[in-house]
């Protein structure tokens, strides 16, 4: 019963990660919205905290909106792949806190790079940096989850008398 729930859950996520892959490519070079379209030059911050400094000084001429879409939304951008890393990885390998954060980190590194080159946004470290932390988030929001359910199926077995002492 529980490898069925399993692999019911590692599909699922499988359909909701590559949803998710499609949505944030759409978002990241596509989107008009977000400033999305080719610029001639090759734009670029490598200095930390420099963009995050100046959305948050410059809110009132940017608006509060653009600050927020900004910092808080390339941390929320990249909570559903810390939660679900876990579930793509596969079946028998152990997914650690280490992991999910390099793979975010890395991931996100693929994806700005990719925007310097095409010339499409702007490559950032601050996006680096909020998009490891959504993924950090998404991985320790993962393992609430998997605890809360091993604690719920923990509860059932002793309701049901299935665990035996030793």
């Amino acid at each position: 019963m529980i490898d069925k729930k399993r692999l019911v859950i590692r599909r699922i996520s499988l359909v909701l990660f590559f949803m998710y892959l499609g949505f944030l490519t759409y978002l990241l070079f596509f989107s008009d919205g977000y400033g999305r379209s080719i610029h001639d030059e090759y734009r670029y911050n490598f200095i930390p905290f420099q963009e995050i400094k100046r959305f948050y000084y410059s809110r009132d001429v940017v608006g509060t909106y653009a600050m927020l879409t900004n910092i808080a939304g390339n941390v929320l951008a990249f909570v559903p792949f810390g939660t679900l890393i876990r579930w793509v990885r596969g079946k028998g390998k152990k997914t650690t806190l280490l992991f999910a954060v390099v793979s975010t980190f890395v991931f996100s590194l693929i994806i700005e790079s990719v925007q310097f080159i095409t010339k499409v946004g702007v490559f950032d470290v601050d996006d680096l940096m909020l998009n490891t932390l959504g993924g950090l988030l998404g991985f320790c929001i993962y393992r609430l989850i998997a605890a809360a359910d091993r604690g719920i199926a923990s509860a059932k077995e002793k309701e049901n008398g299935e665990v035996f002492p030793g």
